[in-house]
């Protein structure tokens, strides 16, 4: 094998070595040497970093593989209720989710190493709406456990749980003191972003599980926890916090500084009709773009009364006008104590509301509120300021001498949530929030769990996933059985033995563990499933193996001043069936075989091979034959994915 020993002075064009590695050397040792550490090919399915940043746990490989057509669905299935099925196994909303999941998945993808990460939320996108289309339930359980469980807080925690636990066979009842379901969804979120319609579907088709609710029902206040503990088997706190946090500025009580929180419930509910003509948010986080958005969109009216948008805030219907006066555009002034690059909100809506002339300021910190002769609020005084992180707490440094006043007729603080804990105040940890254990068990209450962002305000996809491994705990305290540690990656991962029973493979040769040689017979030899300890990263790929290959973007419809005035539409639309398909081939099946045949082709042994067509199937395509193998490693350099990698001992 002819080798280059010249310094590389032009740039890689993948990233699996650095510049001013001797790289070509150290491979020619490489084959030439590598059977002297008599270490031959074995294949380990990892969990990609997709799957190991879903907070939801969703098996995002699975369903990909699934699009892209490399996985196969049972007979009678189609791909898309196939791949569908995979991925509600986790996140029973994949509609709303592929709208407004921020994506850590995406920002984990190693194909960021390539070019551009693969367009996951897209995807999980395109296959909710397609279940929607097409009218799909998911399956009742068979038999009925008998054991009943209540749920306080139909948010996207409580509503996961009730999810997981109803298809395990129990009777759950949700608890919720709105009129509707969806919590943070329905009352956090502008419809423009959840479509209502959708929204409900999702809802529903839980509901068809058999799940019960009592709505406009408040656990402490109108029933009692104690009450809930004597009538159900468990019970799962997940009623969010739904509160908001106050403006920590000096005289911030006035009657237009209000919460981000109650703004949104007041404009989700359909008081809120306009705003005044100034707004100033207070965040940097999404929900501050959703208000800033909305107030956009709201506009305010010449000579309306401030009272009447600051009562319909405060939770009445007051006189309005918006019908029949004409509406202008508010000025709308968002701020945050990190500059905008370094602002929480996803980069996608920053970018959004500064088209619609959004003025975003970074690095500022709120000071004081600035009132008027009859109390109200009429500006924010705010200063520069250095912000940062510091062992989980904020610290920030104000500069004396660059306080401003920035006019406003409504200041809104969208700074985060609180729990509100009356009629529970037995468990608040003190910190405002519920303390539980990664089981999601709350400590010194038998039979109590609790997720979602009453332990923490954080994601929507966070809560679902809480609210899922909250079910697998409930589940197993109601067989009496012991609650283990969870896994160090807590993930829905592939599952070889439910290929095998699809496959119609004969389940009694399979032995246990799945490891065996090459000549034993119905044995995956030499293979381990280290997806709950192993997230494979991009040095462990072939990354030359791919070809720089353009993401398939969904539509944006980009709103200006202007156009945003009254607009309330939806602005993303989903890919088409083709570009789903486009989208998902990019995915590079990160620790599991995507049947490319490089081993196959380039080993100078013929040790690699592919298993026979009626025993193999997805996870099982390539065998080794070790009397053929002389351990040069040449399988593991060129294989994509890093699904196979070199072992056995020295």
């Amino acid at each position: 094998m002819s080798s280059n020993t010249e310094p590389r002075t032009e740039k890689l064009t993948f990233r699996r070595y650095k510049d001013g590695d001797y790289t070509w050397k150290n491979f020619q040792q490489k084959i030439f040497e590598g059977d002297h550490s008599h270490k031959c090919p074995t294949y380990i399915q990892s969990t990609p970093p997709c799957q190991g940043s879903c907070p939801s746990g969703e098996d995002i490989r699975g369903y990909l593989n699934i699009v892209r057509g490399m996985e196969k669905p049972p007979e009678g299935q189609s791909w898309q209720e196939y791949a569908w099925r995979r991925l509600t196994q986790a996140n029973p909303f994949p509609s709303v989710m592929g709208r407004v999941c921020p994506a850590p998945c995406e920002t984990g993808c190693n194909r960021n190493e390539v070019e551009d990460h693969v367009g996951i939320n897209s995807v999980e996108h395109f296959l909710g709406e397609w279940a929607n289309a097409n009218g799909m339930q998911f399956i009742k359980p068979e038999a009925s456990t008998g054991k009943k469980i209540a749920v306080i807080g139909g948010g996207p925690a409580g509503l996961s749980c009730a999810y997981q636990l109803a298809l395990k066979g129990h009777a759950v009842t949700i608890f919720d003191e709105r009129e509707y379901l969806g919590g943070m969804m329905r009352y956090g979120i502008p419809g423009f972003r959840t479509p209502r319609d959708v929204l409900d579907t999702e809802i529903n088709r839980i509901l068809a599980l058999g799940v019960q609710t009592r709505l406009k029902c408040r656990v402490g206040t109108d029933i009692t926890l104690d009450q809930l503990r004597a009538e159900f088997d468990a019970v799962f706190m997940g009623m969010g916090a739904q509160a908001g946090r106050a403006l920590p500025a000096t005289d911030g009580d006035a009657p237009n500084v209000v919460t981000a929180t109650a703004f949104l419930r007041a404009f989700n509910d359909g008081r809120l009709q306009h705003v005044g003509r100034r707004v100033v948010v207070v965040g940097g986080g999404d929900t501050s773009i959703d208000v800033a958005t909305v107030a956009r969109r709201l506009g305010h009216i010449e000579h309306a009364k401030p009272t009447d948008f600051e009562g319909a805030i405060a939770g009445y219907l007051a006189h309005d006008v918006a019908d029949v006066s004409l509406k202008h555009g508010a000025e709308v002034v968002l701020t945050s104590v990190f500059p905008i690059d370094k602002m929480q909100a996803n980069k996608h809506e920053i970018e959004q509301a500064q088209a619609e002339e959004i003025n975003i300021r970074g690095g500022l910190v709120p000071l004081a509120v600035i009132k008027g002769p009859d109390g109200r609020a009429i500006a924010l005084r705010v200063a520069q300021c250095e912000a940062k992180l510091a062992g989980g707490k904020l610290e920030i440094k104000t500069l004396e001498g660059t306080e401003e006043d920035i006019p406003a007729d409504l200041i809104v603080s969208a700074i985060g949530q609180a729990v509100d804990f009356t009629g529970l105040e037995a468990f608040d940890n003190g910190r405002g929030a519920i303390s539980a254990d990664r089981s999601y068990q709350v400590q010194g209450q038998q039979g109590v769990f609790a997720g979602g962002d009453v332990l923490r305000p954080h994601l929507l996809t966070t809560a679902i996933g809480q609210g899922a491994i909250a079910a697998e705990s409930i589940d197993t305290f109601l067989t009496g059985e012991e609650i283990g540690k969870r896994p160090k990656i807590d993930v829905h991962v592939f599952d070889l033995m439910r290929k095998y029973v699809e496959k119609g493979l004969d389940l009694s040769k399979v032995e246990e563990p799945l490891r065996g040689t090459d000549s034993a017979s119905g044995v995956i030899h030499n293979f381990d499933n280290r997806s709950d300890r192993f997230v494979i990263p991009h040095k462990d790929l072939f990354l030359g193996h791919f070809q720089f290959t353009g993401r398939n973007k969904r539509d944006f419809v980009t709103l200006t001043r202007d156009s945003a005035l009254g607009n309330f539409e939806e602005r993303i639309q989903a890919l088409a069936e083709s570009a789903a398909v486009a989208e998902a081939k990019r995915c590079m099946s990160c620790g599991q075989c995507f049947e490319c045949d490089n081993c196959v082709v380039y080993c100078p042994q013929i040790a690699v091979k592919r298993v026979p067509k009626k025993q193999a199937t997805t996870g099982r395509y390539v065998y080794t034959d070790y009397d053929r193998c002389v351990g040069c490693h040449i399988c593991a350099d060129v294989c994509p994915t890093g699904y196979i990698q070199m072992g056995l001992g020295e």
